[in-house]
């Protein structure tokens, strides 16, 4: 075989490929995805199926229920929200900047990742507790975090703000400057030029960042049962509620709980896939 045909393909040696075939990398993937997805959620259905339609409603119509899908609901919408701002804020000081301590910081967005999520409750609600070192500053004008439900918006921020700064950043890493500096030589503004040449291009990957991290806030569990306080109707999630049903040894009503927040989450994975999937094909339309 020739250098130049080697070249053109490193990975192919004496007319073989070195790389698993089509047949056996999907028999793999499809295995792999059988056994730790599809699985654990064919368990969750033949719980459920064991409840009929009445018992099924009876249990995620709860009243106490209701309440905890409210203040999950409210919390992760306003913790994606925030991380849209602060992700994209950050993801813009570590692509645009060089500073010192810049490769700690974004190592440091990945901590949410690689801290196990009790770890990061017990800390949160130790510092923001009413003598922790951030709750005793706020407790002076009257804001408690540790122990009331913006306890679980403090431990929804900490846990799903890499899903933003990670869409955002290598996205915004691979914009090309000359426009920005094209708009700049015609006179236009920082903040027209971040409006109208740069945003355009990183709002679907931000928009992505955000869902991502509202349907990680949802589902979050660890984080926040040492720091909200879990007082009915008042600061319990739903992810407490199906563990308060395990508790109970009723796992048809854990599983009923549970295949709600399943269903929305899937639901709206499938909207963003769906509208990623169109804005892309729109884009190569365009080019």
């Amino acid at each position: 075989m020739s250098s130049a045909s080697l070249i053109r393909n490193p990975f192919r040696v004496t007319g073989r490929q070195v790389l698993p075939g089509f047949a056996l990398s999907l028999g793999i993937s499809l295995l792999f995805i059988s056994l730790i997805l599809l699985l654990p959620l064919t368990g969750l259905l033949v719980q459920t199926s064991g409840m009929s339609w009445a018992e099924y409603w009876s249990v995620i119509t709860d009243t106490r229920v209701l309440a905890s899908y409210k203040v999950t609901l409210l919390m992760a919408l306003g913790a994606s929200l925030a991380n849209g701002v602060i992700g994209l804020l950050l993801a813009w000081v570590l692509v645009r900047y060089s500073f010192p301590g810049k490769r700690l910081v974004d190592a440091l967005v990945d901590l949410p990742f690689a801290l196990p999520t009790a770890v990061a409750g017990i800390t949160l609600a130790t510092l923001f507790a009413s003598e922790g070192w951030y709750g005793a500053w706020l407790a002076k004008i009257g804001i408690e975090v540790a122990y009331n439900p913006i306890g679980i918006l403090v431990a929804m921020l900490f846990t799903s703000l890499p899903f933003v700064v990670r869409n955002v950043q290598p996205v915004m890493e691979d914009l090309n400057s000359g426009d920005e500096e094209a708009a700049l030589s015609l006179g236009a503004t920082d903040w027209t030029v971040f409006r109208r040449v740069v945003f355009p291009s990183i709002w679907p990957a931000l928009v992505i960042g955000i869902a991502l991290s509202f349907i990680r806030s949802l589902g979050e569990f660890g984080a926040i049962i040492f720091i909200a306080g879990n007082m009915p109707y008042i600061s319990e999630v739903t992810s407490l509620m199906i563990y308060i049903r395990l508790q109970e040894f009723d796992y048809a009503a854990a599983s009923a709980i549970a295949s709600v927040i399943l269903l929305a989450s899937l639901t709206l994975l499938f909207l963003v896939n769906i509208w990623q999937a169109r804005y892309l094909k729109r884009l190569k339309g365009i080019a």
